[in-house]
C-alpha cells in the first residue's frame, strides 16, 4: 500500500462553503459534520486524484503503541462489511485506475488516480471504509507481521536509516516527535488488533478528515458527490492531541550507533521550528534558502566544496522541510571520501554553516535557489497528484492553502542578511544533535537483526 450545478443549489444543501475559491485556486467547503473537502479544476486530461487525508500520526501516539497509525493504514486495505480483504484495491484497478496510502509523523492519507468519471467510486469506497473496518483479528497479526519486517528492512538492516533515527530520538527527549513512524520494534510486537481499533474509533471521522481532489471535475459536482456519500457520517469527540513541546535545548548531544556497515556515516541535526511552530514565518523561508544554499545541486557548496572540492566527502547533503505540526530538523549529513575520517568530516560540514553565519552569502547563489524553487513550482503544478499532496499537507498541518502562495513569495524575499540571522540563531551547538555511524567490523552485505530503536529516516512512510 504505498506516499494530492450551481452555486446556490449547493449553499442550500445542508453544507457550508466558507471561500468558495481561495487565492490558491483551490474551492474550500465543509460539510455539517466538520469534513472539509477541498477541490482544484485541472481539465487538461479526463483523470482525477482523490486523497482522503486523516489527521493523526506518530506524533498522536504515545509510547506502548507507537507505530498503531501506520499499522491502521494497512489495515484500512483489509475489508469491511460491505467489501473483503483487498477488494477496495481490486475494483479500483478494475476501473482503470490506482490506490496507495502513506503515512507521517502528521498524517495518514489514502489516494486513488483514476478517470474523472469514476471519481463516485473512490469517494462510496472511502466512505466505506471510514467507519466500516472490520479489522478481523486474523488479518491484523498478518499485517502486524508485515509491518515489522518492514522495520527490518528499512531500519534494522539499514545503518544509515539506523543513525538517522538514534539521533531524531536524542534530539526530541520529551515529546511525540521523537517517535518513529513506523514504531518502536519493543510497541510492534506488543500491539493488539484492540489497539488499532481503539485508534479507529478514536481517529477515523469526518470532523478529522479532508477530502482532496484534483482534475477534470467541476467543485459543486465533487461537493454534491462529497454530501451523498460522507454526508451521513457522524463527528466524534476527538482525543486530546499529545503535548508536543520540548524541554529547551541546552547543549550538544553526541550519539555513536555500532552497526554492520561498510562506511562510517555522519548525521547532524539543530531543532528548528516548522511554519506552525515558528514565532516569524520568514524564519522558515530563510532555513530553507539555507538548506538550499548548502545542498542544491553540483552548485551547492556542500558539493562544491566538501564534495568535489577537497574530496573530504564520497557524498553529502543537507536537508529541512518546513511542513510539520510540530519543530523539525535541519539536518546536514554523509559518507567519509576514501581516506578521509568522519571527524574530519564533521569540521569541514561545520565550517561551511560558520561561513553562512559569517555572512558569505553571493547574489548568484541567492537567485539559484530561488530559481530552484520557482521550477520547482513549475512542476508540480504540472502534476494533479502533487498539487493534491499539497493541498493535503498544508491543510492536515493547519497552516491553511494560501501558505503556499505565501511560501513562494517568502522565498523570493530572503535576503543574504536573513540566511545569515537563522543560521546565527538556530545552527548552534545548544540545539545540536550529532549521531556517528560506527561500523563495527561485520560485512556491510550481511542483515543485522534486532538492533535498536528510534524514529526512521525520510519521515513518512510510503507502502
Amino acid at each position: 500500500m504505498q506516499k494530492y450545478a450551481a452555486r446556490l443549489l449547493a449553499l442550500t444543501m445542508c453544507l457550508w462553503a466558507g471561500n468558495a475559491l481561495a487565492a490558491s485556486g483551490v474551492s474550500e467547503f465543509e460539510l455539517d459534520n466538520g469534513m472539509k473537502v477541498l477541490v482544484r479544476e485541472d481539465h487538461r486530461a479526463p483523470v482525477v486524484v482523490s486523497q482522503v487525508w486523516y489527521g493523526v500520526g506518530s506524533v498522536d501516539e504515545h509510547r506502548g503503541i507507537t507505530g498503531v497509525s501506520h499499522v491502521l493504514e494497512h489495515m484500512m486495505f483489509k475489508g469491511t462489511g460491505a467489501h473483503g480483504p483487498g477488494e477496495f484495491s481490486e475494483i479500483i484497478a478494475r476501473n482503470g485506475g490506482k490506490d496507495n496510502a502513506f503515512t507521517s509523523h502528521d498524517y495518514t492519507a489514502y489516494y486513488q488516480q483514476i478517470a474523472a468519471d469514476e471519481l463516485e467510486t473512490c469517494l462510496r469506497l472511502e466512505a466505506d471504509r471510514m467507519t466500516g473496518l472490520t479489522l478481523a483479528p486474523e488479518q491484523f497479526q498478518r499485517e502486524v507481521g508485515v509491518v515489522r519486517e518492514e522495520r527490518r528492512q528499512r531500519i534494522e538492516d539499514q545503518p544509515r536509516s539506523l543513525t538517522y533515527e538514534r539521533m531524531r530520538a536524542a534530539a526530541f527527549p520529551a515529546s511525540t516527535a521523537r517517535q518513529p513512524v513506523i514504531g518502536w520494534s519493543a510497541d510492534l510486537e506488543a500491539l493488539t488488533a484492540q489497539d488499532v481499533r481503539d485508534w479507529y474509533e478514536q481517529w477515523y471521522a469526518p470532523n478529522n478528515a479532508v477530502l482532496v481532489v484534483v482534475g477534470d471535475v467541476d467543485p459543486q459536482q465533487v461537493l454534491a458527490l462529497a454530501r451523498k456519500h460522507f454526508g451521513d457520517k457522524k463527528p466524534i469527540d476527538l482525543p486530546r492531541r499529545v503535548a508536543s513541546t520540548e524541554v529547551e535545548p541546552r547543549g550538544e548531544t553526541r550519539v555513536k550507533v555500532h552497526a554492520a556497515a561498510k562506511l562510517p556515516y555522519l548525521a547532524m541535526g539543530w531543532r528548528v521550528p516548522s511554519l506552525t511552530t515558528v514565532d516569524d514565518p520568514a524564519d522558515a523561508y530563510a532555513l530553507d534558502v539555507l538548506a538550499g544554499i548548502l545542498d542544491g545541486g553540483r552548485s551547492a557548496r556542500i558539493e562544491r566544496n566538501v564534495v568535489r572540492g577537497r574530496e573530504i566527502a564520497a557524498s553529502a547533503g543537507a536537508g529541512y522541510s518546513p511542513m510539520a505540526r510540530t519543530d523539525e530538523l535541519f539536518t546536514i549529513g554523509g559518507t567519509p571520501a576514501q581516506g578521509r575520517d568522519i571527524d574530519t568530516l564533521e569540521q569541514a560540514l561545520r565550517a561551511e554553516v560558520e561561513r553562512l553565519k559569517e555572512g558569505d552569502i553571493g547574489a548568484a547563489e541567492l537567485d539559484r535557489v530561488k530559481t530552484n524553487v520557482r521550477a520547482s513550482d513549475v512542476f508540480q503544478r504540472d502534476s494533479m497528484y502533487y498539487q493534491a499532496m499539497r493541498m493535503g499537507m498544508l491543510e492536515t498541518i493547519g497552516v491553511g492553502q494560501d501558505a503556499y502562495e505565501r511560501y513562494q513569495e517568502g522565498v523570493q524575499q530572503v535576503t543574504a542578511a536573513d540566511v545569515r540571522r537563522v543560521a546565527q540563531r538556530y545552527l548552534t551547538d545548544e540545539r545540536l544533535t550529532v549521531a556517528q555511524l560506527v561500523p563495527d567490523g561485520v560485512d556491510g552485505n550481511a542483515p543485522r537483526r534486532g538492533a535498536g530503536e528510534g524514529p526512521i529516516g525520510g519521515d513518512t512512510i510510503v507502502d
